[in-house]
């Protein structure tokens, strides 16, 4: 059985440490946590934006101040709340700041990553470890179709490098000190990645991201500039990979330690869909809207053009699949709408919708 039920009773009653809980992402996972009955507690070094998603939902958790960095503060805060189930979300999750800032991104994805697996080998309460990565972790060779979890790994600017070497590293963490054969003789903790990217929803106010970017435009009443407008990319809402994590940690904690490994989740249905499309879809419902095409970055920097994710590992053995796939787009524009035209937040009303339809 897969659903919101099954997630409940996984879920509820345990001890929940979401790193980076303050982000978007960050954000959208706690608010489904804390629906699930879970303690969660928060590790974050700052709120990443103004606004923030994480400040306008107001959930009652215990959030801790601190640079994933901070081996001390992330080892005595595993020690004190001794969770159960961790999910790893803190990073530098930004590309074009990581060519500025390729050292801090390195640090943080990496180095950030092994500090909190170390923390973790020192308290024997943790069940489950699910790493978030990104589907730019592997080596893009332009294929026309979707990548598997066993193509080869690579990554062509620092963010995308530096996330393919969390996954290296992670792996190399699970076989020296969580192997699968020891389970439950040496260790009772299993680690997973899961991959998942260009991701959108209500409640992202990050830099240099497509949908953040056509909505400031909006309210600032600008013209937004257009880097990749044929680009292709596995266009989600957030609350989809989402589900796939949880379902994944889920198989953690009952000890299924064939679920410890890599997962892919991206959209299966919906027919490509391209930067300049979703721009058009925008100025349909939202008027005032422009938008120009940067001929000049489009000729003159690196930038993959298509990139799809495979997931039909994540369909046949979690039973996962996308259920907005067809349209994350308008679910998108409505939160924003909702929020600048009305001064309503509707995370909780989204979240209730998506429920019944993974329930359904």
């Amino acid at each position: 059985m897969v659903g919101n039920e099954y997630l409940k009773k996984i879920y509820s009653g345990k001890t929940v440490l979401v790193t980076g809980h303050t982000g978007f992402k960050g954000s959208w996972l706690s608010l489904w946590l804390d629906q699930l009955g879970a303690e969660v507690v928060g590790y974050s070094d700052k709120v990443p934006t103004a606004p923030s998603h994480h400040e306008i939902l107001e959930l009652d958790l215990k959030s801790i101040a601190g640079d994933v960095r901070n081996l001390e503060l992330l080892t005595k805060t595993v020690e004190d709340i001794k969770p159960d189930v961790v999910f790893h979300l803190a990073a530098q999750p930004l590309v074009r700041y990581s060519y500025k800032n390729p050292i801090e991104t390195y640090d943080t994805n990496v180095m950030g990553s092994l500090k909190l697996y170390e923390a973790c080998r020192k308290v024997d309460s943790i069940r489950a470890i699910v790493s978030i990565t990104t589907d730019k972790v592997y080596y893009n060779k332009e294929w026309n179709y979707g990548y598997r979890e066993n193509d080869t790994l690579g990554g062509y600017d620092p963010y995308s490098s530096s996330k393919s070497c969390m996954e290296i590293m992670t792996a190399s963490i699970r076989n020296s000190y969580f192997n699968l054969n020891e389970y439950g003789k040496s260790h009772e903790t299993l680690i997973s990645t899961v991959r998942a990217g260009n991701v959108i929803g209500g409640g992202d106010w990050a830099c240099d991201r497509l949908i953040p970017d056509l909505v400031r435009s909006v309210i600032k009443n600008e013209t937004v500039s257009i880097r990749s407008p044929k680009a292709v990319r596995p266009w989600q809402h957030v609350l989809e990979p989402l589900y796939g994590y949880l379902l994944v940690g889920a198989r953690l904690v009952s000890g299924e330690k064939e679920f410890a490994s890599a997962f892919n989740f991206g959209p299966i249905s919906r027919a490509d869909i391209t930067v300049q499309d979703i721009c058009q879809r925008f100025s349909n419902v939202w008027s005032g809207f422009k938008f120009e095409i940067d001929e000049d970055h489009a000729k003159n920097s690196h930038e993959t053009k298509f990139l799809q994710l495979d997931s039909s590992k994540a369909l046949a053995q979690l039973a996962w699949k996308p259920v907005w796939d067809d349209d994350p787009f308008s679910k998108t524009f409505l939160w924003y709408r909702e929020y600048y035209e009305n001064g309503k937040t509707i995370s909780n009303n989204q979240l209730s919708d998506y429920i019944k339809a993974i329930s359904a």
